[in-house]
């Protein structure tokens, strides 16, 4: 699995037409569900769409019609979901307390645990995978088209198929030094900062990208073109009203009952 791991790359480019078999897909779901979860509770779901269904057509442009979310041979939407195991515990007559912003973080932690367990099992099967970070930024057309019920919120969608030539290069990583704390956290110089950046600020990529924006810095292409203040808080507000829609973020803090 190591190789896997460090091969890993984005792939937004399939082969169009070519059908993933249902045998493989299973094969992906039960790595995805041997994933560890919170309390053994799986408090996930995961709704698989293949292309060509009419489904899938709605999908796609929830994911900006994205050659990734287009051309896929499936797309797996990742979901948080305290519903199913809140139904269980009220039919055994226990009365749950998992709706709510900690629950919602625990399933999504299992969400995306499930889903790095799919992902690194497509991709030892040969096929490709990209992570759909629209999935939150139109989360409630995802939940209207997939009838999620309360309880349920996307929180990420992989998009799969079979790579098309040539395959994209492996993306740069930080080295480790700027990821890695040793017992406590050690915050950054900005001697320290400039260093660690350097590497990926002289790649050609990104002389490429300077080149298109026409921005002076790596850091402004974030900051003015990619992830905007506006655009990030019109999609928190957006997600955070799908949270609460969905009955994860209403709530009321209340000190325990005395006994």
């Amino acid at each position: 699995m190591i190789p896997t791991i460090r091969d890993h790359r984005s792939v937004r480019n399939f082969e169009t037409g070519r059908t993933i078999p249902e045998e493989l897909v299973e094969r992906l779901l039960e790595a995805a569900v041997r994933a560890s979860t919170v309390g053994n509770m799986q408090l996930y779901s995961i709704v698989i769409t293949p292309a060509g269904s009419p489904v899938f057509g709605e999908l796609s442009p929830c994911h900006f019609n994205q050659p990734a979310a287009t051309g896929a041979g499936l797309l797996a939407t990742f979901c948080a979901d305290v519903h199913r195991f809140s139904q269980w515990c009220r039919q055994r007559g226990a009365e749950p307390g998992y709706d709510n912003l900690q629950w919602f973080v625990n399933g999504a932690i299992d969400a995306l645990l499930a889903s790095q367990n799919f992902s690194l099992e497509a991709e030892a099967n040969g096929l490709g995978i990209c992570y759909l970070g629209t999935t939150t930024y139109n989360a409630a057309d995802i939940v209207r088209i997939l009838r999620l019920p309360r309880g349920v919120v996307p929180v990420t969608t992989v998009a799969v198929g079979y790579p098309a030539e040539p395959l994209p290069g492996l993306t740069d990583r930080l080295p480790l030094e700027a990821v890695v704390h040793r017992e406590t956290y050690r915050d950054y110089a900005p001697e320290e900062i400039d260093r660690l950046w350097a590497a990926r600020e002289a790649s050609d990529e990104t002389a490429r990208l300077l080149a298109e924006n026409d921005l002076p810095n790596l850091a402004r292409i974030f900051t003015e073109r990619r992830y905007t203040t506006v655009d990030n808080l019109h999609f928190s507000q957006a997600y955070l009203d799908v949270l609460r829609a969905q009955g994860l973020f209403e709530f009321e803090l209340k000190e325990p009952s005395e006994k």
